[in-house]
């Protein structure tokens, strides 16, 4: 991979995992509510999330996914469920104080890469990097060795940003209204992405010409 897609390819990234999204939503929630260190253990999940989906695409997994309109229907509809369940959870949950206990890290993790995997969404956004940047006649495992440390390193950044700013939104407004109303906002934030991913449209592969 030249230094020019390679540039190419790490704005496209860069823009792909610092759009706000579920993950985005779920790692500030983590950081208010769990503090940096444990919160972290959410951003371990989707590194795991971003490395599997990576060498899937690698393998035309997901372009398989995408060409099978009806799995990926359903795929859909269960994300955007699940989704929306947690915006619903979370705005009814929002006016009570957060429990003292500590989630268990196995639950944490788990919980992460749930909201990382079920947005079928992302497959579409891993299917572009992989048909725009991916060059025909240069083996596969070259580009990995670039595209695998690029895309996990921009990630891993994105998503310590947004801890650490749920943490910091956590310190200032920590048993105070205010922490009702963020914490509602990340809820309706949840639904929104909900129904925006049942109303997407699948996507499609390109015809070679």
């Amino acid at each position: 991979m030249s230094f020019e897609a390679w540039s190419i390819f790490a704005l496209f990234w860069l823009v792909f995992v610092t759009t706000p999204g579920p993950n985005a939503v779920n790692c500030i929630s983590n950081g208010m509510s769990l503090g940096f260190g444990r919160a972290m253990i959410g951003v371990l999940a989707i590194l795991t999330q971003a490395t599997l989906f990576l060498l899937l695409s690698a393998l035309g997994v997901t372009a398989l996914l995408a060409a099978f309109p009806t799995g990926f229907f359903v795929a859909k509809l269960i994300g955007a469920g699940f989704l929306m369940y947690l915006g619903i959870r979370g705005w009814r949950q929002a006016n009570r104080p957060i429990p003292v206990i500590k989630r268990p890290a196995r639950h944490v993790y788990l919980h992460a890469l749930a909201v990382a995997t079920i947005n079928p969404k992302s497959v579409a956004g891993y299917l572009a990097a992989f048909s725009q940047f991916v060059q025909p006649g240069v083996p596969m495992q070259e580009q990995m060795l670039v595209i695998m440390p690029t895309a996990l390193l921009l990630t891993t950044l994105s998503y310590t940003g947004f801890t650490l700013l749920g943490v910091g939104m956590g310190k200032a407004a920590m048993a105070t209204v205010f922490n009702v109303w963020i914490r509602r906002a990340l809820a309706i934030c949840f639904i929104i992405y909900g129904v925006l991913l049942g109303a997407s449209s699948t996507p499609q592969l390109e015809s070679a010409s």
